[in-house]
């Protein structure tokens, strides 16, 4: 019988570790400076500010706006890379367990207050929203909107990205005076969209997460047939739909457990009365699976 009460907990305490771990260049927050170095050359696997004075990497979803936005618009060969590296192994698992904004989100959220269930009609269009910005803002504007020297702005990172202001522009803003004297419009409508996004998520679970984050919509891809997997063992199964009213992602646990909106939490898996949800590596079915039909061939 597994231990579902130290899921949660589990689970709390790696993204705690792995937040500290992304940011832990404590003297850029006493300094008010970014690190630079040489780690900075490195993407992390979470949506992660560059700018953030305890930021030991670089965030993959700026890093690929800048390699496409460069002058010589090269194709980003390694960032692409990195991001299917981790798709492929982890899948969502990196959202449900490793994103420090996802984090603050949870926290936020299990502040005591009503919660809101948005609408299937007003929830199903609001999921293409992140796939529509990772699109256009991640990809296409950075190829196509540049200035008179080939080099376009990170927009996504520059108008959207609640992440970069809650992590590096008012830690930035609030350690160095000069900033703070040069201070508007852009920086008022991030402030807007980041109080939005925090104040949404005491009332509704992970709204970024859900809606908005590119990254999230990369990752949403490998979900299918990433090493890291979800699985519900049907002949156990007795429908009663716990693991559906405890899956605060709203996903079909019963009908499509690895969906493109499961972050593997493992809610699911916590709330099945009859153990009829696992979670892990299935590599050695993934190699079963193989062999079988090595032999059918």
């Amino acid at each position: 019988m597994k231990n579902k009460e130290n899921i949660s907990r589990t689970r709390l305490i790696i993204q705690i570790i792995m937040a500290v771990f992304f940011n832990g260049y404590v003297i850029g927050f006493a300094k008010g400076k970014i690190f630079t170095g040489a780690t900075k050359a490195l993407c992390v696997p979470v949506l992660n500010c560059y700018s953030c004075p305890g930021a030991l990497g670089s965030c993959p979803i700026g890093a690929l706006q800048s390699v496409l936005g460069g002058r010589k618009h090269r194709f980003p060969f390694y960032v692409l890379g990195f991001i299917m590296l981790f798709g492929i192994v982890f899948g969502r698992f990196i959202c449900g367990f490793l994103c420090p904004f996802g984090l603050i989100q949870d926290l936020l959220h299990k502040i005591p207050v009503p919660k809101i269930k948005v609408p299937n009609l007003i929830d199903k269009p609001l999921r293409f929203l992140k796939y529509i910005i990772l699109i256009l803002f991640v990809i296409l504007m950075p190829l196509f909107f540049t200035n008179d020297f080939g080099i376009s702005s990170p927009y996504f990172c520059k108008w959207i990205c609640p992440v970069g202001t809650l992590e590096g522009g008012i830690p930035l803003v609030f350690l160095n005076e000069s900033l703070r004297n040069g201070l508007g419009f852009l920086f008022n409508f991030k402030i807007t969209i980041l109080i939005v996004i925090l104040v949404l998520s005491l009332f509704i679970y992970r709204p970024f997460c859900k809606y908005l984050c590119p990254l999230g919509a990369l990752y949403a891809f490998f979900n299918k047939f990433s090493l890291y997997q979800m699985e519900l063992d049907k002949e156990k199964c007795i429908g009663c739909k716990k693991c559906e009213h405890a899956c605060k992602m709203n996903v079909k646990v019963t009908k499509n457990i690895n969906s493109f909106e499961c972050i593997r939490c493992r809610e699911c898996e916590k709330a099945c009365p009859v153990n009829a949800i696992n979670s892990g590596f299935n590599l050695k079915k993934s190699e079963e699976k193989c062999e079988n039909k090595e032999k059918t061939v």
